[in-house]
């Protein structure tokens, strides 16, 4: 019996994962522009970090993390989202105190939920995400906002949508907390069991049901919007305003809730609109965490951050039929004749990409017309050809495949012909 994938996984194969890397390399260059910084944190973290930061009334810790006990009865989880793991390392390594302040980080790597697979969800999914920890500036609400829009736009996406909400401070959602229970209480048994032990906990959390979404009390909820105390409307308003100054066309909705409990004041989320796209439309999601250093055992640290999924970035790519500028050709393919010729091509190939070149040559021992067709394959601009008598004569002959002009040069002054052939 052949042992096949887990489920909810993805092999990424060459063809495939030129794409994901043209993705990395944009997102590194925006972060750069940004000035974000590069952080790695462990696959793995002390469960009790997702407990205390995701929150342990959310669909994360109750049904979707990766736990395991080791071999020290240590309770350990697979990452199931990056915030948590970058803000407990800005803790631990006491980044509050680097001069320079706000502290601007970005991640990328693999994240793990025990979710039900379907189009564009994974088990195994791949997170861009920044971090923003230590400053209250609603302007950098908007800047975190920026860098998930450039990425997007700068690589062709159009058919993009930004929602945006306040879930206010504490004493905003306090007063917001009290109002939904106070709505849901007399019915709460007409919901599921989720939504009633969220009630008393985080009444929050059931505007974000899904089995219960269309129940009539949710479409006649307590709006947080209606709860926002002055100091929360202005930093909401703020917010808008700078976005409309980078101009960044956004829409509010009352309705959003992300689904991590640690989120205040500004909550986003960017979806795509494109036809045909799937029933999950969100690209990207994100908001403030003022808080969150503290209940991780730090010192007071406002932050925002957002994460994006990389395989719902390649899907709206696709349903925007947006084809990336991958450079899918080698420079030069050597093809000989011969043993000794062939023997020759070893080093002339180290040479070659130690030049700077990619180049590759046969290692089948086929015949000149399917090592042609290999170079062709490969998208080989160029094709050197090397026979016996070319290796006895100090000379190798040169085609370009694209305008079929062939040249006889010197073999060991190959390396510096080519080099200004391609200047």
């Amino acid at each position: 019996m052949s042992i096949r994938i887990p489920r909810g996984t993805q092999d990424i194969l060459p063809g495939e994962i030129e794409k994901w890397h043209f993705i990395e390399e944009k997102a590194r260059e925006i972060c750069e522009k940004f000035h974000y910084r590069e952080i790695r944190t462990p696959i793995f973290e002390h469960t009790e970090l997702f407990l205390r930061s995701v929150g342990d009334t959310t669909d994360i810790v109750q049904k979707e993390m990766y736990t395991f006990e080791d071999r020290g009865e240590r309770s350990l989880t697979l990452r199931p989202e990056g915030t948590a793991a970058v803000v407990r390392s800005y803790v631990e390594n006491k980044m509050y105190g680097d001069p320079n302040q706000p502290v601007k980080l970005y991640y990328m790597g693999p994240m793990f939920r025990y979710e039900r697979p379907q189009s564009g969800r994974y088990r195994q999914f791949v997170q861009f995400g920044v971090e923003a920890i230590g400053s209250n500036d609603p302007a950098i609400d908007a800047e975190v906002i920026a860098v998930a829009m450039s990425l997007y736009k700068e690589l062709g996406l159009r058919k993009l949508k930004l929602i945006i909400n306040s879930l206010g401070d504490r004493e905003s959602r306090a007063a917001h907390r009290e109002a939904l229970v106070n709505h849901f209480k007399p019915a709460i048994f007409d919901f599921c069991s989720d939504c009633q032990n969220r009630l008393e906990k985080n009444p929050m959390r059931i505007l974000d049901c899904k089995q219960d979404r269309e129940h009539e009390l949710m479409k006649t909820a307590p709006s947080i919007i209606d709860y926002l105390n002055e100091d929360s409307k202005k930093y909401f308003e703020k917010v808008q305003q700078y976005l409309t100054d980078l101009d960044i066309a956004f829409e509010v909705d009352s309705n959003l809730v992300r689904g991590l409990d640690y989120y205040n004041h500004t909550a986003f989320e960017i979806m795509s609109e494109a036809e045909g796209f799937g029933a999950i439309t969100t690209l990207c999601g994100g908001g403030r965490y003022n808080g969150l250093t503290e209940e991780i055992g730090g010192p007071e640290a406002p932050g925002i951050g957002f994460a994006m999924s990389i395989e719902r970035f390649i899907a709206a790519l696709d349903a925007e039929q947006i084809t990336l500028p991958i450079k899918e050709e080698i420079d030069c393919y050597l093809v000989s004749l011969g043993e000794e010729a062939k023997d020759y091509t070893v080093g002339l190939l180290q040479k070659l990409r130690l030049s700077g070149f990619t180049a590759e040559r046969d290692y089948l021992d086929r015949k000149i017309k399917a090592q042609f067709k290999a170079a062709d394959r490969l998208n080989a601009r160029y094709v050197a050809i090397l026979g016996e008598d070319e290796l006895k004569e100090n000379k190798i002959n040169l085609k370009s495949m694209e305008t079929g002009e062939q040249s006889e040069i010197a073999l060991d002054s190959f390396i510096e012909k080519f080099s200004e052939l391609n200047k």
